[in-house]
């Protein structure tokens, strides 16, 4: 009997194996299964052996350890671009005054100094530190959860969805603890002459609006950040893919750890060009909506109409790119460093080709 339900499910996935021929097969008997019991963690099923890593894949201590190699990540790299990203804020929330990037920079110099282009790296550094904690633990924790939950096979089928269904959950909760210093930033260095520093800045806004103050750009962050981060991580995923299986002339199992590195470099910056551009539009409501007092996003978006929203992307586009780029340079580097479970690009299961009687 063929396999009809998986053949089509198969067959539908834009993201499936190359051209196959289907076989008539035979099921495997129930009591085999019974004998091998469900399998666990099946992401690790690849992974390297046991004797080369210093944790098991999916243990506490792998998590607090992605979790750090996150702060580093996003703490290091948004706080590296902060002058970059003065001008792109710059730009979107007075694109009069300032209407290049170059004019951006020229006008900032001019009147605050060279020092007037590190205003908000405070704020910077610890809120997406915290972010980047929450962003690339909880990615690997929802994978592996949702992997376990879904099965092996499905998890090879369906790979795309999980990966996307795992960063935006992970990036929900990313935000949340994001949102605060993100509104401290934003007033810092939008706001001429309101606060000079976070020891400033936190206090007067929290006077003046009240707790409120720093979460009400929350929702408009969950709207840039979690396609973001969807776009970040499964565009990711799937171009490190494609790189070993295209471009990379050898296997993966074959590489130095210096080469592959540099192929996560690579397809770090090609997911940072499509991450600027997908989430730019919320990016810029953000950023005008933490500089008024009192706006609602909706109101934001009304004012700034359909070109308004896409001011400053070229500036993104090259800030988020290379941003990107380096945090998942940073983010592997760390897994290397700590000799932590980095199973290669994904295979399809042994038990599905013998389900669909693949021959490649």
């Amino acid at each position: 009997m063929y396999p009809n339900a998986l053949t089509h499910l198969a067959r539908s996935n834009p993201f499936s194996a190359p051209l196959f021929t289907l076989q008539k097969v035979e099921e495997p008997p129930q009591s085999l299964a019974a004998e091998h019991g469900p399998r666990k963690r099946t992401l690790a099923a690849a992974a390297v052996a046991d004797s080369d890593v210093s944790c098991e894949f999916g243990s506490k201590k792998y998590y607090a350890l992605c979790g750090f190699g996150g702060i580093l990540s996003c703490g290091i790299t948004h706080t590296a671009v902060v002058p970059l990203d003065l001008v792109k804020c710059r730009l979107q929330v007075d694109p009069d005054k300032y209407k290049s990037i170059f004019k951006g920079f020229s006008i900032t110099i001019k009147e605050d100094g060279m020092r007037g282009l590190a205003k908000g790296w405070a704020p910077t550094f610890i809120g997406y530190s915290m972010q980047g904690l929450c962003k690339f633990g909880f990615y690997e924790v929802f994978k592996i959860t949702y992997s376990d939950m879904i099965g092996e096979e499905n998890t090879y089928l369906w790979r795309t969805s999980l990966y996307l269904a795992a960063s935006a959950s992970a990036e929900f909760f990313a935000d949340i603890a994001l949102a605060p210093m993100e509104a401290c930033k934003v007033r810092i260095q939008t706001q001429p002459g309101y606060a000079n520093n976070l020891r400033q800045c936190a206090p007067k806004m929290f006077a003046e609006e009240g707790l409120w103050a720093f979460y009400k750009g929350v929702v408009p962050l969950w709207m840039r950040q979690i396609p973001y981060t969807m776009m970040k991580f499964a565009c990711f995923e799937r171009t490190v893919e494609l790189l070993y299986k295209h471009v990379v002339p050898k296997p993966r199992a074959d590489c130095s750890k210096g080469e592959q590195l540099v192929v996560t470099f690579v397809a770090g910056y090609i997911a940072g060009v499509f991450c600027a551009i997908v989430s730019h539009p919320a990016d810029s409501v953000v950023s005008v909506l933490n500089k008024e007092s009192g706006s609602t996003a909706i109101g934001v978006l009304k004012k700034l109409g359909p070109k308004g929203v896409w001011k400053g992307l070229v500036a993104r586009i090259i800030m988020i790119g290379t941003l990107t780029a380096l945090q998942w340079f940073i983010y592997d580097s760390v897994k290397v460093y700590f000799r932590l479970p980095r199973p290669p690009p994904p295979e399809m299961p042994e038990s599905l080709k013998k389900k669909l009687g693949i021959t490649e």
